[in-house]
């Protein structure tokens, strides 16, 4: 190994940590607008009656129950 060996960080890296040090509060708005979205309370009874009122998918959708 040479002397003066460094190790590699590719470009992305690179971009990313130069944007960190630029924005030191990127990592807590993205935690912010993650929860936003995301990161919910899940409703069982909800979820519990989308799955009873799902109706079940004829195997060739296009064709027509007429006949």
């Amino acid at each position: 190994m040479p002397l003066f060996w460094k190790p590699y960080k590719s470009d992305v890296t690179q971009f990313i940590d130069s944007l960190k040090a630029q924005k030191p509060t990127l990592e807590a708005e993205q935690r912010a607008g993650r929860s936003l979205l995301w990161d919910r309370p899940i409703d069982r009874q909800a979820q519990a009656e989308y799955k009873d009122a799902r109706v079940a998918q004829q195997p060739y959708v296009y064709q027509t129950k007429g006949k």
